[in-house]
């Protein structure tokens, strides 16, 4: 852990105190016993998890640049990427994790209370279905994902969550930029706007990574998301 947080600091000006070391310890211990019996992720090594989950999770405060959500929500999130390493950096951070697939929904839900987290709700359930519920849409100032969809596909699972001037984060890999031109006509549509693109670089990792920030400028119209399966089968 001494050299995830030296990569923490160098790369992203992040400052692991004992207490947060001792939380990813924690998490990286339960996440590996519950790997052996149901596949939550494809790394099943320690030092996999530090650098292509924790560090990767700790990438997204590039976007925020010292001003963090109040109250986040993390789409897709598997086993709690990037939404609960990032809640461990910010305590006071509220955070929903929305994950469709029930064993690792369970697993956030482990963390969760192992680690006492407070002001964490974990859904299961799939994002369209979140999107057009009152008690979550338009309701966050960041919305992020991982590696879940095609960014027009994205846009219409994250922009309905967010209040107007919130924020879109889609952590991207070397198709990043591709995808920001397919996803304009989509960003129109749903009150989004495309502000900036960060590569992000990890440490013994080749393959290039994206922060694509998108601005909410404009209230979501009432009929996106669209019904499940919907977004994903015909893209905006």
């Amino acid at each position: 852990m001494d050299k995830l947080a030296r990569e923490a600091q160098q790369l992203f000006g992040i400052h692991l105190t004992g207490r947060q070391v001792v939380a990813l310890i924690h998490y990286e211990r339960e996440l590996l016993d519950w790997n052996q019996k149901f596949n939550l992720t494809a790394i099943h090594d320690a030092e996999g998890i530090r650098t292509k989950h924790f560090l990767d999770s700790f990438s997204c405060v590039l976007a925020w640049k010292g001003n963090p959500p109040s109250r986040l929500v993390d789409i897709g999130t598997g086993a709690g990427f990037p939404g609960l390493p990032l809640k461990i950096l910010y305590p006071a951070m509220r955070l929903t994790l929305v994950e469709s697939v029930g064993k690792k929904a369970r697993f956030c839900r482990h963390i969760v209370s192992e680690m006492k987290m407070e002001g964490v709700e974990v859904l299961t359930a799939r994002a369209e279905e979140v999107g057009q519920m009152a008690a979550h849409r338009e309701q966050y100032d960041w919305a992020v994902a991982r590696a879940v969809a095609d960014l027009p596909v994205l846009a219409e699972y994250l922009l309905p969550l967010l209040q107007v001037n919130g924020h879109m984060l889609a952590q991207k890999g070397v198709s990043g930029p591709a995808e920001v031109h397919k996803a304009e006509p989509a960003l129109k549509m749903l009150g989004g706007q495309m502000r900036q693109l960060i590569p992000v670089t990890l440490p013994g990792v080749a393959d290039e990574h994206y922060l694509v920030v998108i601005d909410k400028v404009a209230a979501t119209p009432g009929q996106y998301p669209r019904k499940s399966g919907i977004p994903a089968k015909k893209p905006l």
